[in-house]
């Protein structure tokens, strides 16, 4: 859990922040294309970041967004490998577009999602989720690509100039819920979602990318295959509360957009076969990659949340099943009751009893708010009621942060409530056996050897829940596809 993007039941709350690297010293690798390798804290980012000629406003503009997108996107992700490799595909590319001397910050966000997109200024954002679904050099490529062409033709700026004028969220956040619009992360982000690049505009970085792409060397035809990964992905992921935004959710993916980036490709390349995937670079890069959440982010045991960064654990009621989205924790009965657990930024001079009053969530029942005290932890409860729904709200002070469950269900009830209450009484302060249960997963990149099949590989991923789907959308295969001896693939692995 990192910050709030998914809504559940229309409720929108604070995010669990994480702390906001800040960019220190340069160690250049590639002195002559002015490519580094940025420190940021314990963190290390690719920088590489704003054509020639761009207005310093946009500079100001990508300065003044960056804390806050990285931030609401988990932190930075440290991994070397897969840095030096980002380096090394943007600087091929920064020569191909003719923009030898510019600078753009490409940054690796620590979430899940399949997502890339830039920012006034030269600032260009992929995160794990989309290096993990890449499968060769030239589908990274593509990517970086297309959003560097959205940079160079001014996109960003035009993109940023609409959300400035759009109140919807604002209006809907302080108007419904009563939330802070300028604090709150998802607002935030939701405004980013907003204002999405227009069809002209993606069609035109769909162009630009592909053509900077294949002059760098790389295969032109990977945008279009990666396209159709994408939206394979996407379909795998419908109904996973874990997946929150993504590329397609701004970047649509349609068969007339995947055809127009073949036709481009053929028009100015020639037919498939002729460009560079350096695949088994790739492979090398994102080996060991986290795959999903993160475990520094909270790690799910059962019934169990587990957060080791900040060191507290809870566990909700038999039935519930949870799941670790981008914004918070959430957790589904099959009996139509749902939980939500997130953080809210509230001044240390508020108290908890007048933080549950002051009118965030509505139809609350005034006179049910009550202090009280668990594992010495000082926390706050109250009752709610809307039309449809039925709440259980409690809030905890916990080592400076305040954290938030809110419980739902169509029809207020004692074993409802008994749930509720459990829950509340079950957050605590993590030890040492808590942590001991928490399980990393990542990607592991496998060599095929004579007489492997897809099937075989796919094996290897049956202990996960539908592990073998997964393995044919992670690498781009069907069932009974053959595969190449000596090449890699990846799989996906419990540390």
């Amino acid at each position: 859990m990192t910050g709030l993007r998914r809504v559940l039941f229309g409720l929108r709350g604070g995010v669990l922040l994480p702390a906001v690297a800040v960019l220190a010293a340069c160690s250049s690798i590639f002195p002559e294309s002015r490519i580094s390798v940025t420190e940021t804290g314990k963190n290390n980012a690719p920088a590489v970041a704003v054509p020639a000629g761009t207005d310093p406003s946009d500079a100001v503009i990508g300065l003044r967004e960056h804390p806050r997108i990285i931030a609401s996107y988990g932190g930075i992700y440290s991994d070397r490998p897969a840095e030096i490799m980002l380096a090394r595909i943007v600087g091929r590319l920064m020569t191909a577009a003719n923009q030898p001397n510019s600078k753009f910050t490409i940054t690796i966000l620590d979430s899940s999602e399949v997502n890339a997109f830039a920012l006034p200024g030269g600032y260009v954002y992929v995160t794990r989720g989309i290096l993990a679904l890449a499968s060769d050099s030239s589908e990274l490529a593509a990517v970086l690509a297309h959003e560097m062409a959205h940079v160079i033709l001014r996109h960003a700026r035009a993109r940023t100039n609409r959300a400035r004028t759009t109140e919807v969220v604002d209006k809907v956040i302080t108007g419904v819920f009563g939330g802070n619009a300028q604090t709150d992360q998802a607002v935030q982000r939701a405004k980013v979602s907003m204002a999405a690049f227009s069809q002209q505009q993606e069609l035109e970085a769909d162009r630009e990318g592909i053509m900077i792409a294949g002059k760098a060397g790389y295969d032109p035809y990977a945008a279009s295959r990666f396209l159709g990964v994408m939206s394979r992905f996407a379909k795998f992921s419908a109904g996973n509360t874990s997946q929150g935004d993504d590329f397609l959710s701004s970047h649509p993916s349609t068969p007339d957009r995947i055809q127009k980036a073949i036709d481009t490709a053929r028009g100015s390349f020639g037919a498939p076969g002729a460009g560079e995937t350096d695949r088994d670079a790739y492979m090398a890069g994102i080996d060991g990659l986290t795959f999903g959440p993160s475990p520094t982010q909270g790690s799910i045991v059962g019934r169990k949340f587990v957060h080791p960064g900040n060191k507290f654990t809870f566990t909700v009621p038999a039935g519930y099943t949870l799941q670790n989205s981008q914004n918070a924790v959430v957790g589904v009965a099959g009996d139509g009751e749902a939980v939500r657990f997130d953080s809210a930024e509230v001044s240390p001079s508020v108290s908890l009893v007048d933080y549950l009053k002051s009118g965030w969530i509505a139809g609350l029942d005034a006179a049910s708010v009550k202090a009280e005290s668990y594992n010495g932890i000082e926390m706050a409860s109250g009752v709610a009621r809307t039309d449809q729904w039925s709440f259980r709200v409690s809030v905890m002070r916990f080592d400076g942060m305040v954290y938030r469950f809110i419980f739902a269900a169509k029809s207020d009830s004692q074993r409802f409530a008994q749930g509720a209450e459990e829950t509340l009484k079950s957050f605590r302060r993590a030890a040492g056996n808590d942590l001991s249960g928490i399980r990393r997963v990542a990607l592991k990149a496998v060599t095929a050897r004579p007489g492997d099949t897809a099937a075989s590989l796919a094996q290897q991923m049956s202990g996960l829940t539908r592990g073998s789907d997964l393995f044919y959308v992670l690498n781009n295969l069907l069932p009974g596809d053959p595969l190449v001896a000596g090449q890699k693939y990846k799989i996906v692995t419990l540390q």
